[in-house]
């Protein structure tokens, strides 16, 4: 069933600790279609000045169809701001379908986490085609993907566009995600498939990276651990985020897996129009800010002795010449220690990540 608008909500702030937000189809499993080609079409929460109080939202067997909303700053824009410690956003998006707004989902940095699962997002309308993806999550502490797959970032034909999966979360867990960059709106982006921060945590397992040939040339990685932009407040992180001059990484890093910024991606396959150099990309750590600005100065200057972050690979496969760049402490198909087996079990990689930050 299809409704022919999209739901309005106020602005709110005040006492709302322990409240709920449910978008549902009255039938569990069966999608219901808000559609309009309004310019500002939304699903928004606005609520603003929170503190230390609890909210949760949830949209489940929804689908929007907003194909005009190039204004919206998301078709989904969990715009919920000022949360502190211990106040907690708590957002579930299941077996729903997305199209429109400058990002088809954005969220805001903050005391967020979002569990994405059995849900495609199909893409975004917007005209600021380098800042506009198809899911940009800021500096929010954790992204849980299950069983859903990305497609149809807008791309331009003289731009290299925007990214599918833009992630800064500090806590980052895909299992069986699907990312591509089929066309949405007009070609496919040349830009990689997945752009996640590499301060923090991530662990995969059963990504699929689909890349078509774009108008321009194509970018190099399909998954970019990046660190030139600071998200996320500080005490997200555990350790400095910036090279340490207390820090140096030990003479073997797979000892010390619980000591360092940590990436695990297990069972990639990627399937492409051409052989991929590489599937990852891990950048270098910086030596601070610039002053006023989120961005990160001196990567090009640091040493690997001096970087905190580790990549691991198991069983990547497809169309590709190998798994990582040179740069940076990473290591494909390792022999871990007995005791850094962990860091293949999800459940024991989320309790580590959560528990260095008291979460």
């Amino acid at each position: 069933m299809g409704y022919p608008f999209a739901p309005s909500m106020p602005q709110i702030v005040g006492q709302t600790n322990g409240t709920q937000y449910i978008f549902r189809s009255s039938v569990p499993g069966v999608q219901v279609t808000f559609r309009t080609n309004d310019a500002w079409a939304t699903i928004n929460p606005r609520l603003f000045e929170l503190g230390p109080q609890r909210i949760h939202f949830e949209m489940r067997d929804i689908a929007l169809d907003f194909p005009g909303a190039g204004e919206a700053k998301g078709a989904v824009h969990l715009e919920v701001l000022d949360v502190t410690r211990p106040g907690l956003i708590t957002a579930v998006i299941r077996r729903s379908t997305i199209f429109g707004g400058k990002n088809a989902i954005f969220v805001p940095g903050g005391e967020t986490m979002v569990l994405i699962e059995d849900s495609i997002i199909r893409g975004n309308v917007g005209d600021s085609v380098d800042q506009e993806h198809g899911t940009y999550i800021n500096g929010t502490l954790v992204t849980h993907v299950r069983n859903s797959t990305w497609y149809g970032q807008k791309g331009w034909i003289d731009v290299a566009s925007g990214h599918q999966l833009k992630d800064k979360a500090y806590l980052r867990v895909y299992e069986n995600v699907t990312v591509a960059n089929l066309p949405g709106a007009t070609v496919p982006s040349a830009m990689p498939l997945v752009d996640i921060s590499a301060f923090g945590f991530t662990w995969s397992n059963n990504l699929q990276l689909k890349r078509v040939p774009p108008a321009q040339d194509v970018r190099d990685s399909l998954v970019d651990l990046r660190t030139e932009i600071v998200y996320g407040a500080p005490d997200h992180y555990p350790w400095n985020i910036m090279v340490d001059p207390g820090w140096r990484m030990p003479a073997n890093p797979l000892g010390a897996l619980d000591q360092v910024y940590l990436s695990v991606f297990q069972n990639t396959l990627v399937d492409s129009f051409r052989s991929e150099p590489h599937v990852f990309r891990l950048n270098m750590q910086g030596l601070g800010v610039e002053p006023g600005t989120p961005t990160v100065i001196g990567n090009e200057q640091t040493t690997r002795a001096q970087q905190r972050m580790v990549s691991l690979a198991f069983n990547t496969r497809g169309t590709l010449r190998r798994a990582y760049t040179n740069e940076g402490w990473t290591y494909s198909d390792p022999v871990l220690p007995p005791e850094m087996q962990w860091v293949k079990d999800r459940d024991a990689f989320i309790r580590h990540a959560l528990g260095l930050i008291g979460r």
